[in-house]
């Protein structure tokens, strides 16, 4: 048996397991939140968690106490999400795209060209056409949202291929999430789409078993990808937030003046990761380049209108009809 997925299961059963005892002794004060994430320690968005739990331990006097777990310790970005919809866990924070795999309509949140700046994104996620995702993911996975933050504006990277337009991009091994928005938009490219697991990226990539992958510059700089990439492709097709959620019946056991410290302190420390990923994502491309990468700025149109000729309407009846437009709209 692979010794990482032993090590993730002993991680998730203990996990679980404190989960069970923490229910059977009542008396007990606090209330502990056990928070998931992918991103690699040295990422804003977990700086973000930790504020977060700092901040809510203070408030609710210790009531609430929230742990994180960064760098994929109990899973992939998979394992996580259904680890919170179980109650395993009790929060994870995902791509917008990932949880589409559970409530469909959730992947339009993530799809390619659809954001016209992350004003534009932030203020789609606080319109009323999220309510009924929310009560959806609540409804059939036993999630809610209660926050978002800005991923940033995803680009490709390549290993050994310089890439100005679409044409190039023909039979590249893109590595992608496993989300079928992402392989729809890679398939437009004339690329070839390769799954892969976010943990075992770097060594996919120093090996060449991909040619390159997508990935906004601060998580390309945190990941240290730069170190096994010779191209930096400003393609921008992608504007990504990031989900936080919470197991529903967890949510509905939290008493309603320690939900609003949740929730203001989320909005909080997210606005300002928020600001530190837009900072990053300035002075990172001049990083890059002095770190030997060579900086492409290609031709845009050519990677953006394949992709808005065919995915809206193939998407159309996953995410139902008008969503679109609603969205681009907000």
């Amino acid at each position: 048996m692979d010794a990482s997925r032993l090590t993730r299961r002993t991680a998730l059963a203990a996990v679980a397991g404190g989960a069970l005892s923490l229910r059977a002794r009542p008396a007990r004060a606090a209330t502990v939140l056990r928070w998931a994430t992918v991103l690699t320690a040295s990422h804003p968005g977990v700086a973000m968690m930790d504020k977060v739990a700092a901040d809510v331990r203070e408030k609710t006097s210790g009531e609430i106490d929230i742990q994180t777990f960064p760098s994929g310790q109990l899973g992939s970005s998979r394992d996580v999400i259904e680890a919170t919809s179980t109650g395993a866990i009790q929060m994870v924070d995902e791509g917008a795209a990932q949880f589409g795999q559970f409530v469909a309509p959730f992947s339009i949140l993530e799809a390619p060209y659809i954001w016209k700046d992350p004003a534009h994104m932030r203020r789609a996620l606080s319109a009323p056409l999220m309510d009924d995702m929310n009560a959806q993911l609540a409804g059939k996975r036993n999630m809610r949202v209660v926050g978002s933050t800005y991923y940033g504006t995803r680009h490709v990277t390549s290993g050994s291929r310089a890439v100005h337009n679409v044409g190039e991009m023909a039979g590249f091994k893109l590595r992608i999430p496993e989300v079928d928005t992402y392989r729809a938009m890679a398939e437009a490219w004339g690329a070839r789409p390769t799954p892969l697991n976010f943990g075992e990226l770097y060594l996919a990539l120093s090996q060449g078993a991909v040619d390159g992958e997508e990935n906004p510059l601060p998580t390309i700089h945190s990941s240290k990808f730069y170190e096994v990439q010779k191209f930096l492709v400003r393609t921008a097709h992608i504007m990504s937030p990031r989900l936080i959620a919470i197991n529903e019946g967890t949510w509905k056991a939290i008493p309603d003046k320690h939900k609003e410290v949740l929730r203001a302190s989320l909005a909080r420390f997210g606005r300002e990761q928020d600001e530190e990923i837009v900072r990053q994502e300035t002075g990172l491309t001049n990083t890059f380049r002095d770190a030997g990468m060579t900086v492409i700025e290609p031709d845009l149109d050519s990677f953006r209108k394949p992709v808005l000729a065919s995915l809206p309407a193939k998407f159309e009846a996953k995410w139902g009809r008008g969503l679109w437009d609603k969205v681009a709209s907000a």
